[in-house]
């Protein structure tokens, strides 16, 4: 089946007897091209001309033609990874398929909060641009890194980054049980590269981002970006959200307000949030956004468990 066919609506005993957890994407799932098939569709369409008033930059143009390297810039790749993604829920929507809950990774929930109505879709655009253009700062303050720790525990890359004393070093994100993401200071996160290549590590990648996203080094803007919260009005969400910070279900909107701003602090916990959902009963999970980052993750945690990536029609994942 193809995503086009996908989108399309569908009988309606499909859409009744299936329960499906919608996965909405975070920073490095943006790629060239990944709105180039979905503004066919006029719900999808009429997202990114918002956004492009919204925000003042071209972003409809960016995440059709857009190169790798203007994609990259994380004041850019925030919206325009949260705007792909609300296009891609707005058709699924139109057509009949909405989500019976929803959950994101890291960025990701800033739109599942949106679909969950908390927060509606223009301030979550003009949310997530600040925070792009907040994350973009830290790497001119702090000499930041990530590394991606492959084929050990998540509880060993624990243990090593307590044993680094040049600087702060921790878990960023619990991908999947054999793929952990760290991040904190550069000499530190080098040194955590070095232990962890001891311990028999598979693999260790330095990942391609400006700055160290879900530390300490946050707290800066941490502060100031609650700050930015406090302008907007927060609504409890018609559907369930799972976050990914607790693993738990979020509907109180104080609870939510200060979620969003420490989770720029806080390990992404996607290992027991899928757990939590295979837990639950969902029939099925569906990744809308560009590329099928989740998806994979979420075999991996889950395998008995459908997952399926709609990121462009002639491949789903």
């Amino acid at each position: 089946m193809t995503a086009d066919v996908f989108l399309r609506a569908q009988p309606d005993e499909l859409i009744t007897r299936k329960r499906t957890l919608a996965l909405f994407p975070g920073q490095g799932s943006q790629r060239p091209g990944m709105a180039a098939w979905i503004t066919e569709y006029p719900a999808a369409a009429k997202v990114f001309r918002r956004a492009d008033d919204i925000l003042g930059i071209p972003l409809t143009q960016l995440c059709i033609d857009g190169t790798a390297d203007q994609l990259r810039a994380t004041d850019v790749a925030q919206p325009a990874i949260v705007a792909t993604s609300l296009a891609l829920s707005a058709v699924r929507a139109q057509q009949g398929l909405p989500p019976a809950a929803v959950a994101g990774h890291s960025l990701g929930e800033f739109t599942a909060l949106a679909v969950a109505g908390v927060l509606d879709e223009d301030t979550v655009l003009r949310l997530v641009r600040r925070r792009g253009e907040l994350m973009a700062e830290v790497s001119r303050r702090y000499d930041g890194a990530m590394s991606a720790v492959i084929g050990l525990p998540a509880e060993q890359v624990d243990e090593l980054c307590a044993r680094v004393t040049s600087g702060v070093v921790g878990v960023a994100n619990y991908n999947q049980p054999t793929q952990t993401v760290v991040s904190g200071a550069a000499t530190a996160v080098a040194d955590l590269e070095d232990l962890a290549r001891s311990a028999g590590a598979a693999k260790v990648v330095r990942l391609k981002v400006a700055g160290a996203f879900h530390s300490p080094l946050m707290a800066d803007i941490a502060a100031e970006f609650g700050a930015e919260l406090d302008f907007y009005p927060l609504h409890p969400p018609h559907t369930p959200v799972l976050s990914a910070v607790t693993a738990d279900y979020v509907t109180e909107p104080t609870e939510i307000r200060a979620l969003l701003r420490d989770q720029l602090l806080a390990p992404v916990r996607w290992v027991e949030t899928v757990q939590r959902a295979a837990a639950d009963g969902y029939d099925e999970l569906v990744e809308l956004g560009p590329g099928q980052v989740l998806t994979g993750f979420s075999r991996r945690i889950a395998p008995d468990l459908s997952s399926t990536a709609i990121s462009k029609p002639e491949h789903h994942g």
